[in-house]
């Protein structure tokens, strides 16, 4: 219960304030704004009701390119980790272009993928898996460099293939690796979403945010944030809930 009460605790505290801030216009006075522009959490629940219809159908579009996108970051970072790990040259030639291409910020490559493969869903799903490689491959990576070097020498001493000595020690080493770098793609899987709507798109919460934002409709905006959050925080809790049970030995979240 405390590691639910504290966190809970530190919410409403927060947003309490926020309320506060918010109907005595404290936020706006401060940033020398109109108070409209700040809209109170109270306000922001009311646009998460009255908005339910609105904002369902396009959580539900984000959240499938959220899943879509993940998904094929997670396969491309294994198949891409093991060739590395196996291979030194391979991995002394790609590793440094691998970190090099997390230099180039993706809002940037947002609107020159819309344009090579159109406003379909194929940039959108780009995006986020081009977010989320990079986390998931060097961690699995890390994962397979990181087999107690006695542990190894043994199965070659049993005379175990290359193949039984991945099975059997690497990968199991690797995977609560994976996990930790699937939980920290999953988390900014969002905002890769998010950047392809903005970019082009004709649904999503992206795309409803950039409306909202249009037409100052402030409380709609931060519900579509909410949302966004929430899609973040539950699907960090689904991958490690799986953690747990399918990578029980590795160590778990405090």
């Amino acid at each position: 219960m405390s590691r639910v009460l504290a966190p809970l605790g530190i919410v409403c505290t927060l947003v309490g304030a926020w309320e506060l801030a918010a109907r005595w216009d404290l936020l706006a006075g401060a940033l020398n704004i109109e108070p409209f522009l700040i809209p109170a959490p109270s306000e922001i629940a009311t646009a998460l009701w009255e908005d339910r219809e609105l904002l369902a159908a396009d959580a539900w579009v984000t959240l499938g390119e959220v899943v879509l996108g993940f998904g094929l970051a997670a396969v491309a970072g294994v198949l891409f980790a093991v060739p590395l790990h196996l291979s030194r040259p391979l991995r002394q030639a790609l590793y440094p272009l691998l970190v090099a291409s997390q230099t180039v910020p993706i809002i940037v490559v947002a609107p020159i993928l819309v344009v090579w493969f159109g406003f379909g869903i194929g940039p959108k799903l780009a995006i986020i898996a081009l977010i989320c490689f990079f986390p998931i491959t060097v961690n699995t990576l890390d994962g397979l460099r990181s087999v107690d070097p006695d542990l190894a020498k043994m199965m070659r001493t049993l005379d175990a293939s290359r193949w039984q000595l991945f099975r059997r020690v690497e990968a199991p080493t690797a995977l609560p690796y994976f996990f930790s770098g699937a939980k920290i793609a999953v988390a900014v899987a969002v905002i890769g979403a998010v950047f392809g709507e903005w970019s082009g798109s004709d649904s999503g919460l992206g795309h409803l945010m950039l409306q909202a934002s249009a037409q100052l409709l402030t409380a709609r905006l931060f519900a579509a944030v909410v949302i966004l959050s929430a899609f973040a925080i539950g699907l960090f809790w689904l991958l490690s809930a799986l953690e747990h049970k399918v990578a029980w030995w590795g160590p778990r979240a405090t």
